[in-house]
């Protein structure tokens, strides 16, 4: 079964990413905010889910955490995409095969 996250999930999951990779790493609010200079209530605002972060933001985030910003983002489900590869490629025999 292949799955596609909502705009809303993803957002979540990017939210709730940067939440715990920046208690993984011991850093409080106040200093990835200094260290992304950005104001603590805006970095508040993003991580309550209140303000959707732009790209910037993401990157400027990610810079303070000393992480790349694709951390943030769910993976691509691999085995699912070889999988519907794999199914294409059955059909695609089979209908040459028919020829």
């Amino acid at each position: 079964m292949f799955f596609i996250m909502s705009n809303e999930e993803v957002l979540q999951y990017v939210i709730q990413s940067i939440r715990l990779i920046r208690k993984k790493k011991k850093v409080s609010q106040m200093e990835l905010c200094l260290r992304a200079n950005m104001s603590q209530g805006f970095y508040t605002n993003i991580e309550t889910g209140k303000k959707e972060p732009s790209a910037m933001t993401l990157i400027r985030i990610a810079k303070a955490l000393g992480v790349s910003p694709r951390e943030f983002f769910p993976e691509s489900d691999d085995s699912t995409e070889s999988q519907i590869k794999q199914e294409i490629k059955s059909d695609i025999i089979s209908m040459l095969n028919r020829l």
